[in-house]
């Protein structure tokens, strides 16, 4: 059984969409953390890097944006040979200083900033009209060959030699009069973008893209049957029916829908680095800005056969779980899940359940294959950022690295600053350090202060203070009579 619950009362917009009753997708858009991807904007050409074979934009964002030589408008409507396109610099599409019309289809993330194309694509209920796409393409899930093929015939009709499009699944049942007027609509809307973007005097947001319902009606459109609980009545009505098969619901009780439903604490759970499964294995989850790393950990699970037996079934139970926290975190990126050593028959097994469940994903996902230590290689397209990124922030203490500088590496730091004042003319420095860094730098009964006082000559003062790491201050160095 389906279910879809949209939370939009508040400034936070959430939506959790579960199978049986377990979560299987979660996503969450604060307002000050909205996804560009989709937005369209008038951009400066500020950099030209022939090295890259891409250009860098500014579009009015703190992060200058890295669009690719293929994703040129300008390059598609060449009609010269793939091979001679390849061979060609960017420059010769591209100059700094340009002015371009682009869309977002990456958001920035860590270091890098968004990345552009400029094959602008426009959205309608039926399908996505691409000026520059050049080719005609049906969703994957018509799979009656009759309407793709006429479907691939109407598009032919209705697109010049640069255009193309993008046929939705709701296309078959429309009407070639309906899609004309969807084509006919968005060639409108982008000659009004290509005009704004002409009259543009700096770089400019022109169009912004909604990714929240962006998202939400993505899996939406998937759900074949299923109830749907919205705690607006505007949406609820407006989405019935737009989705026909599904049955919505206005959630109007007081207490907040997530909470009816026990989503809050599903939402913890997918923001903590060790995911228990079943029996007492567990899997760790890193995310760097790299990759994500996964590793399963057979924990108290013994198992009742052999060892073999054991690896496998713990595998099989991460795979499953490992599957679902992708789509959860909204993890994407490179994924690499370090499952525990088995022979490579169940490898394979353990690949087809991997292969199995992210076929349900949303998002375009690819299993690659185990490397030769074992390791299974996933990919997966990144268009938002994921779960940890949109509701959690840096820690202020260890700026995000998840650990600190030990007591004893601290009360060592301390002694070797300390030993740069032997002979000199002061007689007295005061301190204020943690406990444990004061503890660890006096020594049992203050044996290795004592010692340094005596070789440096210096009296040595220290003041506890509760600092929230370890760490020290040195409040005084000089004179007694001037403390």
């Amino acid at each position: 059984m389906e279910k879809m619950l949209v939370n939009m009362k508040s400034r936070e917009k959430r939506f959790a969409y579960l199978f049986n009753n377990k979560l299987e997708r979660l996503y969450i858009e604060q307002p000050q953390q909205k996804s560009a991807v989709g937005n369209i904007y008038v951009g400066i050409v500020t950099k030209v890097a022939p090295g890259m074979n891409a250009a860098f934009v500014d579009i009015g964002e703190v992060k200058n944006c890295y669009l690719p030589k293929d994703k040129l408008a300008s390059y598609s409507a060449d009609d010269s040979s793939f091979n001679e396109k390849k061979n060609r610099s960017i420059s010769t599409y591209i100059k700094q200083g340009e002015k371009v019309l682009v869309q977002v289809v990456k958001d920035a993330t860590g270091t890098k900033g968004p990345k552009l194309t400029g094959i602008v694509e426009l959205q309608k209920d039926n399908l996505v009209f691409m000026p520059y796409g050049r080719y005609i393409a049906v969703s994957k899930k018509l799979v009656d060959q009759k309407i793709q093929k006429q479907l691939r015939s109407v598009g032919k009709k209705l697109t010049a030699q640069s255009e193309g499009l993008i046929f939705r699944t709701s296309a078959a049942n429309a009407s070639e009069a309906e899609l004309t007027a969807e084509v006919d609509d968005l060639r409108q809307k982008y000659t009004e973008l290509v005009r704004q973007a002409a009259s543009a005097k700096k770089p400019a947001l022109l169009l912004a893209n909604n990714d929240y319902e962006r998202e939400l009606f993505r899996i939406l459109e998937k759900m074949e049957s299923g109830e749907v609980f919205v705690d607006t009545q505007e949406e609820a009505k407006a989405w019935s029916s737009v989705f026909p098969k599904l049955s919505f619901h206005y959630y109007a009780d007081n207490k907040n829908l997530f909470s009816f439903f026990s989503i809050e604490k599903d939402i913890e759970d997918a923001l903590k680095r060790i995911v228990w499964l079943e029996k007492g294995a567990y899997l760790i989850i890193d995310e760097t800005e790299a990759a994500t790393i996964i590793d399963v950990n057979t924990g108290k699970y013994e198992g009742r056969h052999n060892l073999e037996q054991t690896a496998f079934d713990t595998n099989r139970y991460a795979a499953l779980e490992a599957a679902r926290q992708l789509k959860v975190r909204d993890l994407s990126g490179i994924i690499l899940i370090d499952f525990i050593d088995m022979p490579k028959e169940h490898e394979k097994k353990i690949e087809e359940i991997m292969k199995k469940e992210l076929q349900k994903d949303s998002r375009q996902t690819k299993v690659i294959g185990f490397t030769a230590l074992g390791i299974l290689q996933i990919t997966r397209k990144k268009t938002v950022v994921p779960l940890s990124q949109a509701v959690k922030t840096k820690c202020p203490v260890c700026d995000g690295a998840g650990t600190v500088m030990s007591a004893e590496s601290m009360a060592f730091k301390l002694e070797r600053e300390l030993w740069e004042y032997e002979r000199s003319d002061h007689d007295l420095i005061e301190v204020e350090a943690q406990r444990e860094v004061i503890k660890v730098f006096s020594g049992k009964d203050k044996q290795h202060l004592l010692r340094l006082e005596e070789i440096l000559g210096i009296q040595i003062n220290l003041f506890e203070r509760d600092f929230a790491i370890p760490d020290y201050h040195i409040k005084y160095i000089g004179q007694k009579n001037n403390s």
